[in-house]
């Protein structure tokens, strides 16, 4: 599998910014997708997640509200919209799957690093 993400940059406080990731090498429509974030000096940080159908979604709790999660099984792709942007969002996101197949959009977050594929990231920088 090959997690290639896209739409990054830097924005000011209150903008909007979507990502995108380009997946390929595998069955996509039953891949559960989501997004990580990790700024300077600190550690992961779930984002969001979607199931394979696109039905089910879940949200880290400093994003829910703002940020929304959206997949195009038509076109191996998977999105994440940013809204209302702050500078505490600044960080690398980097686009996930699990390497078990199927497996549930809920317990991605709690995946360990190696049970993940992960995209190289992209950079999104939020002044004040």
């Amino acid at each position: 599998v090959r997690l290639v993400e896209s739409g990054g940059g830097s924005v000011q406080a209150g903008d909007s910014l979507t990502l995108s990731c380009a997946f390929s090498g595998g069955t996509f429509s039953s891949s559960t997708m989501g997004w990580f974030r990790q700024a300077p000096g600190k550690g992961r940080q779930f984002v969001a997640s979607i199931s394979g159908g696109g039905i089910s979604t879940y949200y880290g709790d400093s994003v829910k509200g703002r940020f929304s999660i959206y997949r195009d099984n038509a076109k191996n792709m998977v999105y994440l919209k940013m809204d209302g942007l702050r500078p505490e969002d600044t960080a690398s996101y980097r686009c996930a799957s699990p390497r078990r197949s199927q497996a549930p959009a809920d317990v991605l977050k709690f995946m360990t690093d190696t049970a993940i594929y992960w995209g190289q990231g992209t950079q999104v920088t939020v002044s004040s």
